[in-house]
């Protein structure tokens, strides 16, 4: 009676347990999925943003001292830039892989899984890469705010001023999706040391 009791309970507790005798599937926390939510929104913003901006304006140049000043339509837009279509495409693969590790993270896994060890992988590497991006646009960016004198090359910013406004916004939206990626990593490492013995 007691042997089939026993035997009864033990078949009740491995119900909850996967094929390989690990623990009952868990799903990710709140605090990952807004985290995420937050990183796609942020660089799918920063994204359209640059990948829209552009500004067409007339200057004059004048030729010569005796010459009357020629006007002439510059166009200032992102595909200028290779510093500003690299951030564009920083953005974009970062999107890509929010909505990717968001729709992947929701799905409820066992603890033995390999997911939230290559999921943490990919947002450090999401920090690296958003990182090296918004540091190449902001640096061409302050360019075009201040100019350089030592090179010769003169602000823009004073004629371009939304598409320089663009670009601002562009930045400081990436910076919010670097930073999720930042803290979804830190809490990962909480978690692990959290758990190791």
């Amino acid at each position: 009676m007691e042997s089939r009791a026993k035997h009864s309970s033990n078949g009740i507790m491995n119900q909850g347990k996967d094929d390989f005798g690990g623990s009952p599937p868990r799903s990710v926390s709140v605090y990952d999925i807004v985290l995420r939510l937050i990183a796609l929104a942020t660089t799918l913003v920063a994204a359209v943003v640059i990948g829209v901006a552009k500004q067409t304006k007339t200057v004059s140049i004048q030729v010569s001292p005796t010459d009357p000043p020629v006007p002439v339509t510059v166009v200032a837009k992102t595909a200028y830039a290779s510093a500003f279509v690299y951030f564009l495409i920083a953005n974009v693969i970062a999107c890509v892989y929010s909505a990717i590790s968001l729709a992947t993270s929701t799905v409820k896994r066992a603890s033995k899984s390999n997911l939230p060890l290559l999921l943490s992988i990919i947002d450090i590497a999401m920090v690296a890469f958003l990182f090296s991006g918004n540091g190449a646009a902001t640096t061409f960016g302050l360019l075009g705010v201040r100019g350089n004198s030592h090179l010769q090359w003169k602000k823009v910013c004073n004629v371009f001023g939304k598409f320089c406004l663009d670009v601002t916004v562009s930045i400081m939206m990436s910076m919010l999706g670097f930073l999720a990626y930042v803290l979804l990593v830190l809490h990962a490492i909480i978690s692990l040391h959290k758990r190791s013995p």
